[in-house]
């Protein structure tokens, strides 16, 4: 492949941009450095064309799972091109953020108020800043990812890498106030215990209780049911981040599909199919509070995000996106599965099956992987070890993926027979964590 403009977009932007991007999990350290196209001309469907006239099927992050229904959807689109025609902003607000409020409240009848925002990170630390001003405390337990703000990555201050157990380990706290320290405390997944010794420790101070409904694993019996017994007992908020999971499993939020009675759900990604837009939805009781606290951006009154979310959940429940996600994915995992045991290659699987991703057991994981993303780009696919189904993938491009990942997995264990995996590769191995781009 030719992939001169693509790399020279690189250096330009490595130079000018700290990090290269925006977004930690778009960089190409991350993928296959020197291999990795990092750049796309125009996107339609799955399909992805990088600076260079290549043409790829995107079997990877589904724009970093925002294109719920895939790229250029026609008919969010065409919502967006009519909420551009009509005049985006004015010095009134837009009447589709009471119309996406009302949608958002009969998806979830236990939610009453909603407020806006335009991107994930944003939106969980107004739910945060929320939570705070209704009980008037400070303190937040949380599990799981919930993005870049400072109540967050207060986490890490004074410890050796407290969210290590978070998804991104090396996430370091510099530039967050070191007086936040103690003000955030994380636990597992299904270990109820580590949630019970936080609340031990700071039930007085407690504000909220932050997670993901569902990330790798299912809930164990009990854990959600004891998560909201120990918020009722405490007063903490309970807040749901379904910016990860919600449009997956259903048309709304994953909390009602596996029992977590939150307080507070947290929406953005798939809610506008790669528009920017971002909802926090609860309980009238608690909402009410962003009355006392100060919460307000020019820029999230403006009328695309709302017309985008309108015509993304019109459309996912009348087609029964989430259906189709779910089998697309479970699709994907049975086949990494069934290659692996032909390769006898050690790989983990995990991930609900529209947030699907897979792991190589080596030590020299993050070479195969590079190697694999290499292999995969050969052969037309955008693959990582990751897949985020759309609504736009269809049997022909799991029939096409799989039998690529074939002659790939079969490659690699190839490779790691012959112990010449790192002279097969064009670039270094893909990263983990976060590290500092140079």
């Amino acid at each position: 492949m030719d992939l001169e403009r693509s790399l020279r977009m690189q250096a330009r932007a490595q130079a000018r941009i700290p990090g290269m991007t925006q977004l930690l999990s778009k960089r190409p350290d991350r993928f296959a450095p020197g291999v990795w196209p990092g750049y796309f001309s125009r996107a339609r469907g799955v399909e992805v064309w990088d600076l260079d006239g290549n043409r790829y099927v995107d079997m990877s992050i589904g724009g970093i799972g925002a294109t719920v229904l895939g790229y250029a959807d026609p008919d969010v689109d065409a919502a967006v091109r009519a909420a551009i025609d009509a005049g985006t902003s004015s010095s009134l607000n837009c009447p589709e953020e009471v119309e996406l409020a009302d949608l958002l409240c009969e998806l979830h009848p236990w939610a009453e108020k909603v407020r806006y925002a335009r991107s994930g990170g944003e939106a969980m630390a107004i739910a945060v800043r929320i939570a705070r001003a209704c009980t008037r405390r400070d303190t937040v337990a949380f599990c799981g990812y919930h993005g870049w703000h400072d109540w967050y990555l207060a986490a890490n201050l004074g410890t050796e890498n407290a969210l290590g157990e978070h998804l991104l380990p090396g996430l370091e706290p510099r530039g967050v106030p070191r007086g936040l320290a103690g003000t955030a405390w994380p636990f597992r997944y299904n270990h109820l215990e580590e949630l019970q010794a936080i609340v031990v420790a700071h039930a007085k101070d407690l504000a909220a209780i932050v997670m993901e409904p569902i990330r790798s694993d299912p809930p164990s019996p009990g854990f959600l049911d004891g998560v909201r017994a120990l918020a009722d007992e405490t007063g903490a908020v309970l807040i749901a981040d379904e910016i990860s999971s919600g449009l997956r499993l259903n048309s709304g939020g994953a909390h009602l599909v596996v029992g977590l009675r939150p307080d507070v759900a947290v929406f953005s990604k798939a809610l506008g199919n790669g528009y920017p837009i971002a909802a926090v939805i609860g309980m009238g009781r608690v909402m009410e509070a962003a009355q006392t606290t100060f919460i307000s951006s020019t820029n999230w009154t403006e009328r695309i995000g709302p017309a985008a979310a309108l015509a993304t959940l019109a459309k996912h429940r009348r087609l029964d996106a989430a259906k189709h996600l779910m089998a697309v994915g479970r699709q994907i995992q049975d086949g990494w599965m069934r290659l692996a045991r032909k390769h006898a290659l050690k790989v983990h699987v995990s991930g609900i099956y529209p947030l699907s991703h897979f792991a190589f057991e080596y030590d020299e994981a993050q070479a195969m992987k590079a190697y694999f993303v290499q292999l995969m780009l050969e052969r037309g696919f955008l693959a990582s070890n990751l897949f985020y189904s759309m609504l736009a993938h269809r049997a022909e491009h799991v029939e096409a993926y799989l039998a690529a990942a074939d002659e790939a997995f079969g490659l690699v264990a190839e490779a790691v027979a012959k112990g010449d995996l790192k002279k097969r590769m064009k670039g270094p191995p893909a990263v983990v964590g976060f590290r500092r781009l140079t």
